[in-house]
């Protein structure tokens, strides 16, 4: 059987290692992984239940190329940190200083046949697309043929719409992204667990006593926009019911407060959602009992009476940056209080539709209908929306709501595996016609 052996860096759970290893055991190849590199606690903890490494290694900067065994490809999930230009007249971006350049480093040293890299989808527009392209020279300054495309890991038969870009680099063949094609797309309700246990909180009682589950599909939950898929934290009266009027009124208020006229009246920058004084919500809202429906929607917490921020720059380690800091010097207005992420579910998914990208931010937030209740996502259809095998586990991260919270940021990290998969056939391709086989 023909070998190959691979570095897995910045490894996460090691989405990027699984997807490469499957498909290049399918084409005939004894794959072998010489080195792991993860800093993260409970990413090492994921990845030394799930593996078996001869090199499983901490920071990637602190690392000796001269230590690092012979290997055939790189892969990398790597963070994108901005790049700086600071003290460049021509105003290009650099490498120096972000963990690109490890990459960039490891390349230079070892000259491997080819990697594999993955990272989100905004690197292609960052910094005007100067970023990627500073990338891309790098890559092919040390001899690859580079190719780049954003994939959607919703036409990979995966029921999530992850869009990402994925970097290929060989040194003796172009890898062409249009060999790769979409398979059977699928649903939430195909990769779902039924019968878990339900949320039964003040939040689910007060949301199911307003909405049936069939109501709930596919919605929103935040305050700060609005929109026919979202759903308000007074339409189901979380913080104490309103009524009709004060609904009109908080629906206006949230709209109206992002017209810029209220900044030049102010004398103000503009920033998106301005407080209102009760004199500038009269312009649209003009009740003889305005004072006290305000006062009651601020008392029960759906407002706040606050001033206007005002852009400040400050210095911060020697650095010149900017902030909002209240004006105080303003007229206070009222401003609606919370955002997205302040409810105990931000997103309900559709049984017969797509999750959304998931993100560490708000993964546990996730909301799954489940008979006629709801309950959080569980880690096994996390797994799942990413595509993981069923024999990848998560359980050691099942002991409490802390420990969860640590593999949903673990999962909100990680990368589409069939997407690595599919990738990974074709660079076996490209690979197989580059070295003779052995035997």
């Amino acid at each position: 059987m023909n070998k190959i052996k691979i570095i897995d860096l910045f490894a996460g759970m090691g989405g990027i290692r699984l997807g490469f290893e499957q498909a290049f055991k399918e084409k005939g190849f004894n794959v072998e992984c010489v080195l792991t590199s993860e800093i993260k606690p409970s990413a090492i903890t994921a990845l030394h239940h799930n593996f078996n490494h001869k090199k499983l290694v901490g920071d990637i900067t602190q690392l000796n190329v001269k230590n690092i065994p012979e290997f055939d490809f790189l892969l990398g999930g790597f963070p994108c940190q901005a790049f700086s230009s600071a003290g460049n007249r021509d105003g290009f971006c650099d490498t120096r200083g972000t963990l690109f350049f490890d990459i960039e480093r490891i390349l230079k040293a070892k000259r491997p046949q080819g990697f594999l890299l993955e990272n989100v989808e905004g690197l292609v527009n960052h910094e005007n697309g100067e970023t990627l392209n500073t990338i891309l020279k790098s890559l092919k300054k040390l001899g690859y043929l580079v190719s780049w495309k954003i994939i959607d890991s919703k036409d990979f038969s995966l029921p999530q719409s992850r869009k990402r870009i994925y970097i290929v680099g060989c040194l003796d063949s172009k890898f062409d992204f249009s060999k790769i094609k979409p398979t059977i797309p699928k649903k939430f309700q195909d990769i779902q667990e039924y019968g878990l246990e339900l949320i039964k909180s003040n939040f689910t009682k007060k949301l199911l006593s307003h909405f049936s589950v069939d109501e709930l599909k596919g919605k929103a939950i935040k305050d700060k926009r609005g929109g026919s898929n979202n759903i308000n934290s007074w339409d189901f009266g979380l913080k104490g019911e309103v009524t009709d009027k004060q609904k009109e009124l908080l629906r206006l208020l949230f709209k109206k407060r992002r017209l810029k006229k209220w900044a030049e009246e102010i004398g103000i920058d503009w920033m998106d959602g301005m407080p209102l004084t009760i004199e500038q919500i009269r312009t649209f809202f003009d009740d003889v009992h305005l004072e006290e429906l305000l006062e009651d929607l601020t008392n029960k917490g759906y407002l706040r009476f606050e001033h206007p921020k005002a852009k400040i720059k400050k210095e911060i380690n020697g650095n010149i940056v900017t902030r909002r800091e209240y004006a105080i010097d303003k007229p206070k207005g009222y401003n609606i209080v919370t955002g997205k992420l302040s409810f105990e579910f931000s997103k309900i998914l559709d049984p017969e539709g797509l999750a959304p990208t998931l993100v560490a931010a708000d993964v546990e937030k996730i909301g799954v209908i489940d008979g006629e209740g709801l309950r959080k996502l569980s880690l096994r259809e996390g797994l799942r929306l990413f595509g993981y095998p069923e024999s990848y586990s998560l359980e050691m991260f099942e002991k409490s709501i802390a420990t969860r919270r640590k593999a949903f940021d673990l999962l909100g990290n990680t990368v589409a595996v069939p997407v690595i998969y599919a990738i990974a056939k074709e660079v076996a391709v490209v690979y197989q016609r580059a070295i003779p086989v052995t035997s």
